[in-house]
């Protein structure tokens, strides 16, 4: 029985946090077919992508500590009517520019089922049970790499690309649903007296002093943005370089999705086993191998898609043991402010990202060498955070300050 409440809390919190990457990941097929209908260039398309990053970071600044003063409902009521409302617009849209300013208005409603399902865990759980519980959502949430690339290609074979945005439009409703009939509040009005605008201030303050937490969420980060680099320029690679259909991107994109996925699962287990902090250290840095060799291989000349799948295939794999734990980790000793501090979390996360993204933009030229190099760069400077961050902490030292 208790397993199955913790299934379901995973079902509802992983399906909420995936509603905004759907809208990611469905959109990638249609990336060079939106250029084309609105006339718009690779470097501009793109930026339909960064800004939708940059209001999913933004956002969360805004959603965690009113989650923390107002309870963990309202806000997800506010951001899914937003996204859904968002949604529409970029479906009507005639002009990249719309499109682009009405993605911003997008990412700013995903931002709460970004931020608030964290916040959530945190409020149930902690140490392992919140890796096991944070490795199911993102079984759950991870879905969305593999599936929604998929379902993107059909809907635009016979939609065109602004189906996409009603699709998304219909899941932020169901959602909507969702969260009305199943979610219970999980932060109860007892512990919101002391939450206010200025404790929200405060706190924020103490979270960009704890060097600790900033280091656990820009391990997560480097990671994350090695793969938003990976998602912006890959259709362009994948469909225009090495000429896959549509549809046969969807299944490439998938591959990492699936190795992604099955790694988080083994969060729990590990962390058991060997400690949490060990699992980073080891993880990040054979993910950061990985990337190692893969730009060593590009930089010598070669340009074998093969090459590339499997090599990230195993550096995803490994992300997937990072992602989870560091965000674990990272607010393992702010659950007083979890709202707060799971939004700063996605907000650097994110801004990471988009800044990783909008740099290796500026380089793009439609071939493999410029995306590889941004990811390999996050990767690597993720090792040397790790190492810079854990280095010197046993598995056992955030148990000891607990306590």
């Amino acid at each position: 029985m208790l397993f199955s409440r913790f299934l379901k809390m995973a079902l509802i919190l992983g399906l909420l946090s995936a509603i905004g990457p759907f809208a990611i990941d469905m959109y990638l097929p249609a990336l060079p077919a939106i250029g084309q209908s609105l006339g718009a260039e690779v470097g501009a398309v793109q930026w339909s992508l960064t800004a939708f990053f940059l209001a999913l970071g933004v956002g969360q600044l805004l959603y965690g500590p009113v989650s923390d003063m107002l309870g963990r409902k309202p806000p997800l009521y506010f951001g899914l009517g937003l996204f859904t409302l968002a949604s529409v617009g970029c479906a009507l849209a005639t002009d990249i520019d719309t499109l682009v300013a009405l993605r911003f208005v997008q990412g700013l409603g995903a931002a709460a089922g970004m931020a608030i399902p964290r916040a959530v865990v945190r409020d149930l759980h902690t140490g392992t049970e919140a890796a096991r519980l944070m490795s199911l959502l993102m079984l759950v949430f991870s879905v969305s790499p593999i599936l929604a690339p998929l379902a993107g290609s059909a809907l635009i074979a016979v939609t065109g690309w602004r189906g996409v945005f009603w699709a998304v439009a219909l899941a932020a409703t169901a959602g909507l649903a969702l969260v009305f009939t199943t979610l219970s509040e999980t932060r109860p009005a007892s512990e919101r007296v002391q939450s206010s605008l200025a404790s929200a201030l405060h706190a924020y303050g103490l979270l960009l002093r704890d060097r600790h937490y900033l280091g656990l969420v820009f391990i997560g980060g480097c990671a994350m943005s090695g793969f938003f680099v990976y998602l912006a320029s890959s259709p362009f690679v994948l469909i225009n370089h090495y000429g896959l259909t549509p549809t046969q991107y969807s299944l490439a994109f998938s591959v990492n999705a699936v190795a992604f996925i099955g790694a988080s699962q083994l969060t729990g287990a590990l962390g058991e086993r060997f400690g949490l902090v060990r699992v980073v250290k080891a993880a990040a840095s054979a993910s950061g191998a990985m990337m190692l060799v893969l730009l060593g291989y590009y930089l010598a000349g070669g340009d074998r898609l093969a090459v590339l799948i499997a090599l990230y295939f195993i550096a995803s794999a490994f992300m997937g043991l990072v992602i989870p734990t560091t965000s674990v980790l990272a607010l393992e000793q702010h659950g007083a402010i979890a709202g707060t501090a799971s939004a700063l979390l996605g907000t650097l996360q994110m801004l990471t990202g988009a800044a990783a993204m909008g740099v290796v933009g500026l380089f793009s030229s439609g071939q493999p060498l410029p995306m590889v190099v941004g990811m390999a760069a996050g990767a690597l400077v993720g090792v040397a955070l790790t190492w810079l961050t854990l280095g010197r902490v046993h598995s056992g030292a955030l148990q000891e300050r607990r306590a």
